[in-house]
């Protein structure tokens, strides 16, 4: 029998399945580039979070300790809560005069200007003197005539006396002379008096000033005639100012003589003043249906003026000196006013007693359970109760109070 080898595998078959082979492999290697190039675009996952918080019945994480800020916390401080009531009005001085003059004359001298200050007795202005030298000399002149009169009336009478002793006059005629001395005293006493009101008219052409001040306004010049209650100068006294304000009549009740009134003016923004109540008008104002309170108001350096405009605030109430708590600690707990006390790192809450309020200012008077220097929650925390621990950002509150030192400073 014949053997016969037979051919080797066509080579057809083995690249057929090289081909199916190799498609595929490069469609995975087109996928595998496209998805890496996708990966690499895609932008970071945030790092997963620790679990180092659990969380509480409510749902929320529980912190060891709460991080307050500044502002979150205040300082008892201790002082008086005053109650205070707005109020507005100008100032005038307490003591102002008109010089006028008394006689009348031209002004010979009157140098001094507005401004000036002047003392009680110096001289303003002086007047002509020739009128009044010679009403002088004229009424001098008639009491010496009155004088001489009651010498002579005074001599008849001595003498009719000694010739009614010896019956050679009768008494008729002694009464008559006794009445000529009579008259002739009281002539003397008219004449004196004229001279007494003219040497008083030439005394008052030489206008001084009726008390110590400043000459507010000089109403002549030199060489003016001046008739009698023509006014020469005004002057104020700035020790002493009166600032008129109206108050509502329905505050009036609180209003009382004696209590303290806080103002300031334009131009003095740095610098506050005080009074005291002094005086109360008994009527209303009309149309306003307001009543005027005068204030007393010391002025030893003169910085205020007459007429300035001031605006302040009078204290109706005023507690003792005690602990002063903001009204944005208080809470309630079971009907009770408690605060939230930072001791020691813990909140701790204490029951406390107030007095005095002041709704405007946001601050109440602590009359027990809470002293100065405590430290109190004004900002209501989520989370933050009594028995949470607290701190207080250091850097922060150090910062506010280089902050509040600059701006005292």
């Amino acid at each position: 029998m014949k053997l016969e080898n037979l051919p080797p595998a066509a080579p057809s078959i083995k690249t057929v399945s090289r081909k199916r082979w190799r498609a595929p492999a490069i469609a995975i290697a087109a996928l595998a580039i496209g998805g890496a190039g996708w990966y690499a675009m895609q932008p970071p996952k945030p790092a997963a979070a620790p679990p180092a918080a659990k969380a509480e019945g409510n749902g929320e994480p529980k912190v060891d300790v709460y991080e307050l800020s500044p502002r979150d916390v205040a300082s008892i401080a201790q002082g008086e809560l005053r109650i205070n009531l707005p109020l507005s009005g100008s100032l005038t001085p307490l003591a102002q005069a008109t010089v006028k003059s008394k006689v009348s004359g031209v002004v010979t001298g009157a140098t001094i200007e507005e401004g000036t200050s002047v003392a009680k007795g110096q001289v303003l202005a002086r007047l002509d003197q020739a009128d009044q030298r010679a009403r002088v000399a004229q009424q001098q002149a008639m009491l010496d005539e009155a004088s001489a009169r009651l010498d002579l009336a005074a001599k008849n009478s001595t003498n009719s006396q000694a010739l009614l002793k010896q019956s050679f006059i009768s008494q008729n005629s002694y009464d008559s002379t006794s009445n000529a001395v009579a008259l002739a005293r009281a002539s003397v006493k008219a004449a004196q008096a004229q001279l007494d009101l003219a040497r008083n008219a030439l005394n008052d052409t030489v206008i001084v000033a009726p008390m110590s001040g400043v000459i507010s306004k000089r109403h002549v010049q030199p060489g003016e005639k001046l008739s009698p209650d023509m006014p020469v100068f005004s002057i104020v006294d700035l020790r002493q100012l009166t600032l008129e304000a109206q108050v509502p009549a329905s505050d009036i009740p609180r209003v009382k003589v004696g209590q303290d009134v806080a103002f300031k003016v334009d131009g003095y923004e740095g610098r506050s003043f005080i009074g005291k109540v002094a005086r109360i008008n008994p009527t209303t104002e009309a149309g306003s249906r307001s009543m005027m309170v005068y204030i007393s108001v010391a002025n030893a350096d003169a910085a205020l003026r007459g007429g300035m405009f001031a605006k302040g605030s009078l204290t109706t109430t005023k507690s003792a000196p005690s602990p002063l708590l903001p009204l944005a600690a208080l809470r309630k707990e079971n009907n009770r006013d408690v605060v939230y006390v930072v001791e020691s790192g813990t909140v701790v809450s204490k029951p406390v007693t107030l007095g005095l309020r002041n709704e405007d200012d946001g601050m109440a008077e602590v009359t027990g359970g809470l002293s100065a220097g405590a430290r109190v929650l004004v900002a209501k925390l989520d989370g933050v109760k009594p028995g949470s621990k607290v701190k207080v950002d250091a850097p922060a509150a150090k910062a506010a109070l280089v902050a509040a030192a600059g701006a005292k400073g």
